[in-house]
Parts: structure tokens; sequence; C-alpha cells
């Protein structure tokens, strides 16, 4: 993952992940997290290019990291270089 855009959204807003690899043979779920807690977003649309996920309406205004679940065998989470703010 390369960039997010907006680069900060409100609760149940859409947004829009750029970078490579990020098709369904690669990428099984993506997770926004605080360093603490994860949370699984709904992954809307996804290309090799692109991942278009909803905000959850239970998020708490603040920034997060990506993190997405690997579909290759073992799955591993891996922290992506891109964050996203939420608002309030």
């Amino acid at each position: 993952m390369i960039s997010v855009e907006p680069a900060s959204a409100k609760n149940g807003a859409d947004v829009t992940v750029s970078g490579e690899n990020l098709d369904k043979a690669n990428v099984a779920e993506v997770y926004l997290t605080d360093g603490q807690n994860d949370t699984k977003v709904e992954i809307i649309e996804q290309a090799a290019a692109t991942i278009k996920i909803r905000v959850p309406a239970s998020m708490k205004p603040g920034r997060f990291g990506l993190v997405v679940l690997t579909a290759s065998k073992p799955q591993r989470l891996i922290e992506q270089p891109v964050k996203l703010t939420v608002e309030q």
C-alpha cells in the first residue's frame, strides 16, 4: 500500500487505497489499527492496484494504520506504511 485517498474520512465513508499486489489472490482482509486494537473493514472493491474500503460506523476518531491479512498460506498480518485519519 502506497497511499489512501482521501487521507481523512468520517465513519461510513469509502476510501481508496493504492499500491501493488492488492488483489484477492494476495489480500484476504484489511484492518485499521491503533497499535493495540485491530478493526476489520469492509472491502467494497478490490483490484491489483487498488482496494476500496468502508470506514466502520463504530470507529472512534483518530489516526490509524492499515494492516492486511495475506491470502497465501500461512496467512500473515502485515502493517502497511500508510495512515488514515478518522474524523468525528
